[in-house]
């Protein structure tokens, strides 16, 4: 029963990381990418495609910062 616990643990522990920089939005994003990239690893008990995942993520990010289109972008999935 305690290994069921530990993605949203850590995937909690992860969002609540994200609040005093990011806010509620970055909150809210990692906890999803927390449960997701912890359930995919607590499945397959791979690390690399998550690592490829994870860098192609920010750079990602980064990318839509710089050109000033993640407010439109997150509107995409958000509204």
């Amino acid at each position: 029963m305690a290994q069921a616990a530990i993605v949203p643990a850590t995937a909690t522990l992860f969002a609540l990381a994200h609040y005093p920089d990011q806010g509620l939005p970055g909150m809210e994003q990692a906890a999803v990418t927390g449960l997701v990239f912890g359930g995919i690893y607590a499945v397959t008990g791979q690390i690399w495609l998550l690592m490829i995942m994870h860098a192609a993520f920010d750079v990602t990010a980064v990318g839509l910062i710089y050109r000033g289109w993640e407010t439109n972008v997150a509107h995409w999935f958000l509204q």
